[in-house]
């Protein structure tokens, strides 16, 4: 349900928030005899936008920093270039990880600004395109009209109208259908809440005995509605069908505006962003950029051509605030001395990699004493196994030399001697041990 407000696990929460700050905006407005619904989105889009700044500022920061050290990324991936062992690929990543400690930011710095604002925008735009559901003060605009065309049945006639198809399934939802006020009442808030001017022509024509409310409902929207002569509740689309229907020429200008200044502003919004920088030797991804560049613009005006007024003078006055501060924040950051950054942030490192190293010397672990301890114990076993064997070696030459003394080299009888010299030997060097023992 839209008007029920957005009940998403992120996005609903966030939504909620800033649907009482533009509540809080309208009813200021309000006091001060101006409640209007367009200069309301205006004054929050603005106070959003600055309280984003300083993240704003760390994306064009990181952007801009990017395209410095791209030619150092570039060299590194063609240096590691189709080594794909783990030692190689291990090495390419410290020498990347190098490169960004050194100008200052993280690989991840402009995905989390991203994470961030995505949130926030997303929530503001439901805020925006369901004002009644957060500004009680709009809803309750709609009533009595929405009693009555309860009373009257008048959902099949809501549920065939173009505006209606957006909320389909909350016709279709068992709450709707056993007749649960709340919900019912805010199915026809949200249909009511997308009505054109011909729409609400049909409905006085079809509903005559509603016509004064539905008159006074009319009067009452205008007046919120009602920016620049556009009314914030109606599309360009629809009202561009509603000048070529009735040839005013005019019309059809007012209905092109919004969606033109849409695509002017995005374009220069575009312009004045640091651009990521070319890949060498990618030719795919930089025509990718180049091309998305070229259809940001387009989307824009398709999105305001088909979106209510008041989505559409949201979108622009974001992309003429972005335009401001990336024009304000490009200045500052081409006053920058990267040479002098760089060097600070070098020094950094090397102080956190001075520290790192006399904790290492500092610090014997456990596994090290394991290590010393087995690679001893190797050692005596390595050490008792050569004195055995040196032992054996030492007899067998004794054994040899008296056999050559007294046989003939070769003989059975110089072999028989042999083996009996070695036995020899071998009794005279245990009762040895026996005696020192």
């Amino acid at each position: 349900m839209l008007l029920t407000k957005s009940n998403g696990m992120i996005i609903g929460p966030i939504a909620s928030l800033l649907g009482m700050f533009m509540n809080g905006i309208f009813y200021v407005l309000n006091k001060i005899g101006i409640p209007n619904i367009g200069l309301a989105i205006i004054i929050m889009t603005i106070l959003i936008y600055m309280a984003m700044l300083p993240l704003t500022i760390k994306q064009q920061k990181f952007s801009k920093l990017q395209r410095k050290m791209q030619p150092e990324l570039n060299k590194i991936n063609k240096k590691y270039e189709g080594r794909k062992d783990p030692e190689s690929m291990e090495r390419q990543q410290a020498e990347i990880k190098e490169v960004y400690g050194k100008y200052g930011v993280s690989a991840t710095g402009s995905c989390v600004q991203l994470i961030i604002q995505m949130p926030i925008l997303l929530a503001l735009y439901r805020v925006f395109y369901n004002i009644p559901a957060y500004v009680p003060m709009v809803k309750q605009v709609f009533f009595p009209l929405v009693d009555e065309l309860i009373t009257a049945n008048a959902g099949d006639y809501l549920k065939e109208t173009n505006a209606a198809r957006f909320f389909l399934k909350q016709f279709e939802n068992e709450n709707y259908i056993n007749g649960v006020t709340e919900y019912v009442q805010n199915t026809f808030i949200d249909v009511l809440n997308k009505f054109n001017s011909a729409d609400w022509t049909a409905l006085t024509e079809n509903f005559a005995d509603l016509k004064g409310d539905i008159a006074n409902t009319v009067t009452s929207l205008t007046k919120y509605n009602s920016f620049l002569g556009l009314n914030m509740a109606n599309s360009p689309s629809s009202l561009f069908r509603q000048a070529m229907e009735s040839k005013t020429y005019v019309l059809i200008i007012v209905a092109l505006i919004i969606p033109v200044l849409a695509a002017v502003t995005q374009y220069l919004n575009v312009a004045l962003m640091p651009q990521p920088a070319a890949q060498d030797g990618n030719d795919q991804m930089n025509n990718t950029m180049k091309s998305m560049n070229v259809m940001m613009p387009i989307m824009s005006a398709f999105f305001c051509w088909s979106l209510p007024n008041g989505m559409g003078i949201y979108w622009i006055t974001g992309a003429v605030i972005r335009c401001i501060q990336q024009v304000v924040i490009n200045k500052q950051i081409d006053k920058m001395d990267i040479d002098a950054m760089v060097e600070k942030n070098l020094e950094k490192m090397k102080e956190k990699e001075a520290k790192e190293g006399k904790k290492d010397k500092n610090r014997v672990s456990s596994s090290t004493m394991n290590t010393y301890s087995s690679m001893n114990t190797r050692r005596m076993k390595d050490k008792s196994s050569t004195s055995v064997s040196s032992d054996s070696e030492r007899k067998a030459q004794q054994a040899r030399q008296t056999n050559g003394k007294k046989y003939k080299p070769g003989s059975l009888a110089a072999k028989a001697n042999m083996v009996s010299s070695f036995n020899d030997a071998d009794n005279s060097s245990s009762k040895k041990q026996g005696r020192k023992g």
